[in-house]
């Protein structure tokens, strides 16, 4: 049954380094896209970046995407989790290879955290492959913990993961 209370300026950032990454990223959006209770509105440039974490796997793909949703907030991690699984994610360890990773940013702007969600994500202000991307489509979004646009975050002094801007498009 689709809702009708909409939260808008979600943003979602999808990685993939195993397999067909592009085709994995094209998956995860489709089945957002395919979802009665989302709207993808807008989504960033795909970038190869070297991996965070565990230096010693595949270069990954990011991006970043702008969704509104009638979904509460855990209903659309656990929705995100879901897609994870159908598309093919396999288990794995953290920061280690995985076909999709879909990691809810922002949630408009609700501050929000358990054992399983921090919203806004906790590390989006260590990695320049989610801000680079998310800077692209909202430069003058405001992170409601730090009240800083994300424009104005800075990383240097964080390690720059970025490799290039892909040309091909997931959206």
């Amino acid at each position: 049954m689709r809702r009708t209370d909409i939260t808008s300026n979600i943003y979602i950032a999808l990685g993939s380094n195993r397999g067909n990454k592009i085709e994995y990223l094209h998956k995860a959006v489709k089945e957002l896209l395919d979802d009665a209770n989302c709207r993808v509105e807008s989504a960033s440039s795909i970038y190869e970046t070297k991996p965070y974490g565990i230096k010693e796997q595949e270069n990954f793909y990011n991006a970043v995407i702008k969704i509104s949703t009638s979904y509460k907030l855990t209903e659309l991690f656990y929705s995100l989790k879901e897609i994870e699984k159908k598309i093919g994610r396999s288990g794995g360890i953290k920061w280690g290879p995985r076909e999709i990773d879909l990691d809810l940013l922002f949630f408009g702007d609700t501050v929000y955290s358990d054992d399983r969600i921090s919203v806004p994500h906790k590390e989006i202000t260590k990695r320049d492959f989610v801000l680079v991307p998310l800077c692209e489509i909202a430069p003058n979004l405001i992170h409601p913990v730090l009240n800083k646009k994300i424009s104005d975050i800075c990383i240097e002094e964080n390690e720059k993961t970025i490799i290039r801007k892909i040309e091909e498009k997931i959206l």
